[in-house]
């Protein structure tokens, strides 16, 4: 299965030339340390930063410039710094091409759930209420299953919902999957060493698998 840092690189290899790309809470986050360097893209941050860097190194961290998982990052040169109401402005007026989110499920239409209160899981929405509901393309990474091995890829959604029909893509540490139109996970690519039958097991929603299914190349380990 792939580590959070290979799901992450797995999504940097997707991003395109000149995208403005909202990062969130978790894996998301660490995204920035893994885009090709022949790209020029733009990272916000819904706390009021546009061009989110690579995180720094110990000397070079300052704790007044963090990201949405409230970690210390770095800025690159060009960035800008502006108020929250700023930064929703921007997500709501369709400026973003691509928000990355983490879930904690996703139903086979595409709904979302990254948010419960009476877990503690998440304190609140935030501001993915506001994402999901903006004309970006939204994107998932997380992991496949919950810490007690039940799955997060489900037929409904069990926890409050975020967004309705608004996933297109998700990237677990099992694979790569895109919502179809008329529903269902379709398995686009399996991580090394992950079967299908394994990915079927631990998927609850409708499953879909049309052709060979090819392994996706490996990522640096943690």
């Amino acid at each position: 299965m792939l580590s959070k840092k290979q799901i992450a690189q797995r999504i940097a290899s997707e991003i395109k030339d000149g995208q403005y790309i909202y990062l969130g809470i978790g894996i998301p986050t660490l995204i920035a340390n893994y885009l090709p360097e022949q790209l020029e893209v733009v990272f916000q941050s819904e706390n009021g930063l546009l061009g989110i860097g690579p995180y720094p190194e110990k000397e070079d961290m300052d704790p007044d410039i963090i990201n949405a998982s409230k970690e210390t990052i770095s800025m690159v040169k060009g960035s800008s710094l502006f108020d929250s109401a700023e930064a929703f402005a921007m997500i709501r007026g369709g400026h973003i091409d691509l928000s990355i989110l983490g879930a904690l499920e996703v139903s086979e239409n595409g709904d979302i759930s990254n948010w419960k209160i009476s877990s503690g899981l998440i304190k609140g929405v935030g501001g993915a209420l506001d994402l999901v509901a903006s004309e970006a393309k939204l994107y998932v990474a997380m992991h496949h299953c919950h810490k007690d091995g039940s799955s997060k890829l489900l037929k409904h959604c069990e926890m409050p919902i975020t967004g309705i029909k608004c996933v297109q893509k998700i990237f677990t540490d099992l694979g790569v999957f895109t919502i179809l139109p008329e529903g269902g996970f379709k398995l686009c690519e399996r991580a090394p060493g992950v079967t299908i039958e394994e990915i079927k097991a631990k998927t609850e929603g409708r499953l879909v698998i049309k052709g060979e299914i090819k392994e996706m190349e490996l990522f640096a380990q943690d």
